[in-house]
């Protein structure tokens, strides 16, 4: 088996209820193309709410994941881009004020990074640490809205920035899982960055576009408005909520609701009557509009939610790139139809940027938080390795190069 090396990368999406890995080379002919080569995936039962609760149990799914990746893509993975998930995942806006020196000085990159790391100086409890810094724009000398700041003549710079802070434990427990499985973080990233990095176009970047990652426990949120991270937030709410929901609802046990979903849920108006499901020998028959009526109650919860966070930073219904939805729960018929009337924006399935390789198994709205995540471990890479290899990338895939230039190895 090869060894893996400059030109493979490697995300792993270590989901609540399912552990995901997808491994992508660059094409050798050095057009910086990017293929899929290898995935995986395997059941996770070792986390809650995105948050490790029993380590070898992640390990384990882990390990079964990378195996399958590896298997398939006949690369040994010692190191991949992970993500970081849970309810005590939060973002922070922050501002870092500097002096650069004598009146019309040049703003150097040290400047760049001194005042970044100003901003980065905040009140946080003792359990709670910095997973990213995201700069939104530069301010200097009270000229706002600067996108880089470096060459430019001025004496007071200041950045607003948008910090996203993660409780310690819940960090060392993943970190932990990782050690266990063999496995080496070279980044932590946020779910829902990675999944805008896979499906949303430098347009729906530009123009202002909200991606909801749903998955099974946790709601990953971001705004990406003039090219820039706006707002991250995750919201404690996903897909197991509605099978939960329907086995109360329904008087059921939770494996017959779970089919129920998968089968049956439905938001907006369908002509079946009855929702019928097998499981083992046995048949079970609910009234559709019990099925519709538990299903939509709990997902229009989460997009109240959604629009708190919307409120916070004034872009409740004024985002022209809309919603785009990914995540296992995007899947349920009607959701897009369901966003646009409770939030009142355009809202869509996202699709996957263009990429090669084996894509007919990722191809898909749950994958998209791993192909993103691949997406940034190449990204992320410094330009000095990627040039030792004789390889070059096509950086305009990413949201913005000097974003991905301040992500904050951790």
């Amino acid at each position: 088996m090869r060894d893996s090396s400059i030109n493979h990368f490697v995300g792993l999406d270590i989901g609540t209820s399912t552990v995901r890995c997808v491994v992508g080379m660059l094409d050798p002919s050095g057009s910086g193309k990017l293929s899929i080569i290898g995935h995986g995936s395997a059941p996770n039962i070792g986390m809650r709410k995105g948050m490790v609760v029993h380590v070898d149990d992640t390990a384990e799914a882990i390990a079964q994941a990378l195996t399958e990746a590896e298997r398939i893509s006949g690369v040994h993975i010692s190191r991949a881009t992970v993500n970081i998930n849970g309810i005590y995942v939060s973002g922070i806006d922050s501002k870092g004020v500097i002096a650069v020196g004598t009146a019309n000085s040049e703003i150097t990159p040290q400047d760049r990074q001194r005042v970044e790391e100003a901003a980065t100086v905040v009140s946080l409890p003792p359990n709670r640490e910095i997973i990213q810094f995201f700069a939104k724009n530069y301010s200097l000398d009270g000229q706002r809205s600067i996108k880089d700041p470096v060459g430019m003549r001025g004496v007071r710079l200041e950045v607003d920035a948008h910090i996203v802070t993660a409780a310690t434990p819940n960090v060392r427990n993943l970190n932990l899982a990782l050690e266990k499985a063999g496995i080496l973080p070279t980044h932590h990233t946020v779910s829902s960055l990675a999944s805008a990095e896979a499906v949303l176009s430098r347009q729906q970047k530009e123009a202002g576009t909200l991606l909801l990652d749903i998955g099974s426990s946790t709601t990953n949120l971001i705004v990406v408005e003039d090219g820039e991270v706006q707002h991250i937030a995750i919201i404690g709410i996903g897909g197991s909520y509605i099978t939960n929901d329907l086995a109360i609802g329904l008087k059921t046990d939770l494996d017959i609701a779970e089919r129920v979903k998968v089968e049956h849920a439905i938001l907006g108006e369908t002509k079946k009557t009855l929702a019928t499901v097998s499981v083992g020998n046995a048949h079970h028959s609910f009234p559709m509009e019990e099925v519709t009526m538990i299903t939509e109650a709990r997902v229009d919860e989460l997009f109240e939610y959604v629009d708190k966070e919307l409120h916070k930073i004034r872009r409740s219904r004024k985002l022209p790139g809309g919603i785009v939805l990914t995540g296992g729960t995007a899947k349920l018929p009607g959701i897009a139809e369901f966003a646009k009337e409770k939030l009142q924006l355009a809202a869509r399935i996202g699709k996957l940027q263009p990429i090669a390789g084996l894509i007919d198994t990722v191809d898909d709205v749950s994958y998209t938080t791993v192909v993103g995540l691949m997406l940034l471990d190449m990204l992320l890479l410094p330009d000095q390795m990627l040039a030792s290899s004789g390889t070059t990338t096509n950086r305009t895939l990413g949201l913005v190069d000097s974003i991905l230039q301040r992500l904050r190895r951790r």
